[in-house]
């Protein structure tokens, strides 16, 4: 008898909406019980543009979205000055859905518990590139242990689609300095998307 191995991807709806309501109902790890809603993503379900940081903040958590507040505001700059398109345009999403306490990183068993579902949101909207917004996110999504630092002005691989890390936003609030490196970063991205379309 043949055994045919299925991924667990393979189980999900291939629908965002379908999957955002499996999602609100998760309880896989410890912090899904403090949470006051997921924060599942939002954007464009047919981006070319996927926008990736570790979780949400307080702010976030209070309301459902993504990137809110000042380093929301500061990564809309980001998309529409640097890159050019609308933030409305791409899709931007965390590695874990619901807010670590105290705003701490995800714990290792916390991002695997969810890590599945942003696959699977990968899956469905299939970007052009996914920039990763600091070295949680890279991490999880390149099993790298290169330091943003280092790590950022480079192109990796995720299942065939580029992934440039860059500073996280807040970083940058905290670090103006970081700024030019980012904008680089971001004119990466901006070169990027013009050349696929040039093809």
């Amino acid at each position: 008898m043949q055994i045919i191995e299925r991924n667990i991807l393979d189980y999900f709806p291939s629908d965002l909406e379908l999957l955002e309501k499996i999602v609100a109902k998760c309880h896989l790890c410890d912090i899904s019980y403090q949470r006051k809603h997921i924060v599942f993503g939002e954007g464009g379900n047919n981006a070319r543009l996927i926008i990736i940081a570790e979780a949400p903040g307080a702010r976030e958590d209070e309301l459902g979205k993504p990137f809110v507040g000042r380093s929301g505001e500061l990564l809309t700059k980001m998309i529409e000055n640097a890159i050019g398109i609308k933030r409305e345009d791409v899709y931007i999403s965390n590695i874990i859905k619901c807010r670590p306490p105290n705003n701490r990183n995800p714990l290792n068993d916390e991002a695997m518990a969810c890590l599945p579902y942003l696959e699977k949101q990968i899956e469905i909207i299939k970007p052009e590139i996914i920039l990763c917004l600091g070295s949680i996110s890279f991490h999880y999504l390149n099993n790298s242990t290169l330091s943003i630092t280092k790590a950022r002005g480079n192109i990796f691989d995720y299942k065939g689609i580029k992934l440039i890390p860059s500073f996280h936003p807040s970083y940058l609030l905290r670090n103006p300095s970081a700024k030019k490196k980012s904008y680089r970063d971001m004119l990466l991205i901006k070169s990027l998307l013009k050349d696929t379309i040039a093809q």
